[in-house]
């Protein structure tokens, strides 16, 4: 049993790559939630979303024009 069901819902968790972003990314997509993983690290980000069934998405956050082109890269994930 679920304690949330987020299926149908779209998470995109900066920092997911390690600690509790990493724990945030895991928990949202056991609860059925699409989940876009971010950090600077393409590398990193493609190993935990294809881990979690999630969808890659590195881009730095720091970065204006990065975040905006990387939210249109992801569309509706």
């Amino acid at each position: 049993m679920r304690l949330f069901d987020l299926s149908g819902r779209t998470a995109l968790v900066t920092g997911s790559t390690r600690g509790l972003g990493r724990g945030l990314a895991r928990a949202l997509a056991e609860a059925g939630a699409h989940v876009a993983v971010n950090s600077r690290s393409a590398q990193a980000c493609e190993a935990l979303a294809a881990d979690i069934g999630g969808v890659a998405a590195p881009f730095d956050v720091t970065d204006e024009a990065a975040v905006i082109a990387g939210v249109a890269r992801l569309g509706h994930v």
